[in-house]
């Protein structure tokens, strides 16, 4: 049965002779799960709702305010038309099981709406004090009110054309005095008194939200918008929530061609600007539908739990519906950013929590008007008798009763004003409607003005009778009208050179519960530079209701420096995960995508948020370690010459002698210089001493080891010619083992010459071995040439060590094959256990190790070799003389 009747929500006609329902009862739907389907009349107790919806609640219907006209007209030389939607109404047709009702009326005011009448009534008071507009033409205006349905929204259209309230198919009117019709012209409401007002090219001046569609000259060539447009909306929108972070927000938008259009802009500034949509209701446009009385639109679900910021874009036909339902939902905790001043006619409610406080709302700018608040102060149904709706509103709000028989006002509350009322039943402040209804009726003035005083092909004004003109004429001068307002705004009916408006941010304050202020908090200028189009005062804003602080609405928090956002695979790109970046890799900025690798010279903090210049070290002489190897060196060094000075103050005794003298000394000589060439490695690198640390020490040390290999070879030499029937007397004689030496060392030095010669050490520095330094180090240049030099220096070691183990059991005086034997021994060892961890170390602990190693491997020569002879020179010196060498050679021989 719900199927086959037809029930429509109307915003009401003139008044009717229709049968009133009781005080004090609504018209309900009755619950379809109901066996019997019908309109019913009965009190409003729905248990699941905690108040009433503005679209099936009435008001008391009396006996006298069904009488009165709901058409309001005042004569002038010229007439303004006005459709505003002040009352809606329901009717019931169809076939049901109780009596067939023709109409049925409930007529709730609707206190914003009525807000747009006083403005309408305002400006033509206004212009009508004014001597320089329309001088000695008074304007007068005829109102109706407009309905949206299938054929009552054509009632009235027809009577402003016809002038009849019973209507014919035909007019008697040639031509008429009203000059043109102001209306909010909605998509739906369009089709059908569009046409029937183009046919007689009827002026139409709309006050509604711009509307591009509606600016085809070839389908709505008789149709003037006043409102500004709406081109940076979705910047302005989106700008608000990337100023506060808001990266997950939510859309409620209306279905229908400017809700679509809007989807679009706001989806690409949503993407320029990083954000992301967590999901997309489209809210039905249908005007009529009480679906949403008795069943809630599916907006909120499962998937917008996470969302904190809903973005809501919505035309003035589904306001009410949208806010019932969202009311219904009980939604407390959201943020609500929306695209027009926030109308919650919800009235009745007196409850703590509200869900519209802290709304943001986006409004377009505008100066006050001056007068307007006193001129609505001062407007009561005594001053003007004529007017229907103020007649019904003073009787709803102050306490009025009826005298009878004539339905007059009486008993109302003393000095009422429509400005004590809260906000909630009436709003002083002008709504952007009502400035847009202002602008609208100045503009039809100023075209007036223009067409009847300015065009110099229309004959002077002299009488009233050329008040009557057809309505096209005036046009041409509708479309080029450009003035500005008394608040000295620029108003422009001209698509094409109308001008983008700004935009006040408004908050909604509603707490406690009828509050209802709306706080500008800021601005968004279009036009202004990058960085400057808005202006806010954060700390102005009322959050809603539960929310002291600013609020997050983020599909994953935010990656702080340090951390790479990495993409949650088949999610949004704002749900990610935060990874750490890798090494000498920092983020400095939040939710960064990618990290940045530090340069060479710089390394990551331990924060990896900055990175920081490499601190320069070497094996300085500032450095403890470089400190003890350098006094070490020295003192080796100073001990080496006061072992030379011994040996050349006893060069005399016995122990000197033996052995070869000359070697003995040659060798300590070398001695000083390895032990000071180790000091080449110390200090601040640089060419001279990269090249001299190389050559330095390939040189000398293979002077060293040489030497010890010649005196190995004459100890071997010398126990041959001491042994009968040996003839090697002749090689020892001719000092051939001292021919070792340099020939040794001009081995090696031609291989040192090859080096510098093709690619010789440079300096060099390592910013990837340790973290947070630069190395500066010496590089060797060619590494064939230092491994050749190092493998030669090693093989004359090796090959020293061999022969002096081969001779280490030949009898000798001062045990010369011995000492030498294990000088080589620690020599080879310490320079076999410093390669490995040579080259497992980077930076000054290499170099540490390497001068380590020249001090170690020189200290074990000069101790195994010279110390136990200074220790028979200076604390034996009976064991050097010749009584006591001959003693023990005789022994020896004996043996």
């Amino acid at each position: 049965m719900l199927a086959r009747r037809r029930t429509e929500i109307q915003r009401s006609s003139h008044g009717g002779t229709q049968a009133a329902p009781s005080p004090a009862f609504l018209v309900c739907i009755h619950n379809a799960a109901r066996r019997r389907t019908e309109l019913q009349i009965r009190p409003w107790r729905d248990s699941g709702s905690l108040f009433t919806h503005p679209l099936v609640c009435t008001f008391i219907n009396e006996a006298c305010l069904q009488q009165r006209n709901t058409s309001v007209h005042k004569d002038g030389d010229v007439v303004i038309g006005g459709f505003f939607s002040l009352y809606f109404y329901m009717y019931y047709t169809g076939v049901t099981e109780i009596t067939p009702t023709q109409n049925f009326y409930i007529k709730p005011l609707m206190p914003n709406n009525y807000q747009s009448y006083l403005a309408f009534t305002f400006a033509i008071e206004e212009i009508n004090r004014n001597p320089q507009l329309l001088p000695n033409i008074s304007l007068g205006y005829e109102f109706h009110n407009f309905l949206y349905s299938h054929w009552k929204i054509l009632e009235n259209s027809f009577i402003l054309l016809t002038g009849q309230y019973k209507i014919p198919n035909y007019t008697c009117r040639r031509e008429s005095k009203c000059a043109a019709v102001l209306m909010e012209m909605s998509w739906g409401t369009s089709a059908e008194i569009g046409p029937l007002l183009e046919l007689y090219r009827f002026p139409q001046v709309t006050f509604g939200d711009y509307d591009p569609t509606l600016t085809d000259r070839g389908q709505y060539h008789s149709l003037h918008q006043v409102a500004p447009k709406d081109t940076y909306l979705a910047l302005g929108i989106v700008t608000l929530m990337f100023h506060f972070h808001w990266t997950w927000v939510g859309l409620i938008i209306t279905a229908d061609h400017k809700g679509l259009q809007f989807l679009s802009d706001v989806r690409a500034e949503i993407d320029r600007h990083g954000i992301c949509v967590a999901f997309v209701k489209m809210v039905s446009t249908v005007t009529v539908s009480y679906l949403s009385v008795i069943q809630k639109h599916d907006i909120f679900t499962a998937d917008t739990s996470s969302v904190n910021v809903v973005v809501i874009y919505y035309d003035n036909d589904n306001r009410n519906d949208l806010h019932y339902n969202i009311v219904q939902s009980s939604v407390t905790w959201k943020v609500w950013v929306t695209n027009s001043q926030w109308h919650a006619d919800l009235s009745g409610r007196n409850f703590v929590l509200d869900t519209f406080h802290g709304v943001l709302g986006f409004s377009h700018h505008h100066e006050e008007i001056s007068g307007f608040k006193n001129f609505v102060k001062e407007a009561t149904p005594f001053k003007y008798p004529e007017d229907s709706y103020l007649f019904m509103y003073w009787y709803k709000n102050f306490h009025c009763s009826f005298s009878e028989p004539d339905c007059a006002l009486e008993n109302c509350t003393l000095n009422a004003s429509v400005a004590w009322l809260p906000p909630n039943s009436f709003d002083t402040a002008m709504s952007d409607g009502s400035y847009n209804i202002y602008n609208g009726v100045y503009a039809v003035a100023h075209a007036l003005h223009a067409m009847l005083f300015e065009d110099v092909q229309r004959p002077p004004v002299k009488n009233r009778n050329v008040m009557m003109f057809p309505h096209w004429e005036l046009h041409p001068f509708l479309k080029n009208i450009q003035f500005s307002n008394p608040s000295g705004e620029q108003v422009i009916l001209n698509d094409r050179r109308k001008l983008d408006s700004e935009y006040d941010i408004l908050n909604f304050w509603n707490f406690p519960e009828g509050l209802r202020l709306k706080v500008k908090v800021g601005t968004f200028s279009p036009l202004a530079p990058n960085g400057q189009k808005m202006t806010l005062s954060e700390n102005m804003i009322e959050w809603t209701t539960g929310i002291t602080e600013t609020p997050r609405s983020v599909c994953s928090e935010s990656c702080i420096p340090g951390f790479r956002k990495s993409p949650q695979e088949g999610k949004a790109p704002c749900c990610f995960d935060c990874t750490p970046c890798a090494g000498n890799e920092i983020t400095n900025d939040t939710d960064m995508e990618q990290c940045i690798k530090c340069p060479e010279h710089h390394y990551a903090n331990a924060q990896q948020n900055h990175c920081l210049q490499k601190s320069v070290t070497f094996l300085a002489y500032e450095d403890p370690v470089g400190k003890a190897l350098a006094g070490t060196a020295l003192i080796l060094t100073v001990l080496t010459a006061a072992v030379l000075g011994i040996f050349v103050k006893h060069q005399d005794t016995p122990i000197v002698k033996a052995n070869n003298q000359a070697l003995s000394y040659t060798l300590l000589i070398s001695l000083i210089f390895c032990f000071l060439c180790s000091l080449l490695f110390i200090g601040h690198p640089n060419t001279a001493t990269c090249i001299l640390q190389q050559t330095t020490f390939g040189v000398v040390f293979t002077v060293a080891v040489s030497t010890v290999l010649a005196k190995t070879i004459t100890v071997m030499l010398a126990f041959k010619v001491t042994t009968p029937g040996r003839r090697m007397r002749q090689f020892l004689v001719s000092g051939a083992p001292n021919y070792i030496i340099p020939i040794c060392t001009l081995i090696q030095f031609t291989l040192c010459a090859v080096w510098m010669g093709t690619n010789p050490p440079y300096v060099d520095t390592d910013a990837h071995s340790e973290h947070g330094h630069v190395i500066i180090m010496c590089n060797k240049g060619s590494l064939t040439a230092f491994y050749c030099v190092l493998g030669y220096l090693s093989s004359l070691a090796l090959v020293s060590f061999t022969v002096a183990f081969l001779v280490r059991n030949l009898p000798d005086t001062f045990n010369e094959a011995k000492f030498l034997t294990f000088s080589m021994l620690v020599f080879c060892s310490v320079w076999v256990t410093f390669f490995p961890v040579y080259h497992s170390r980077r930076g000054k602990v290499m170099v540490a190790m390497e001068v380590f190693s020249i001090l170690a491997s020189s200290a074990g020569l000069l101790g195994c070799i010279f110390v136990p002879k200074c220790y028979i020179i200076l604390l034996r010196p009976e064991k050097n003389s010749l009584t006591e060498i001959r003693g023990r050679t005789h022994f020896v021989r004996k043996k």
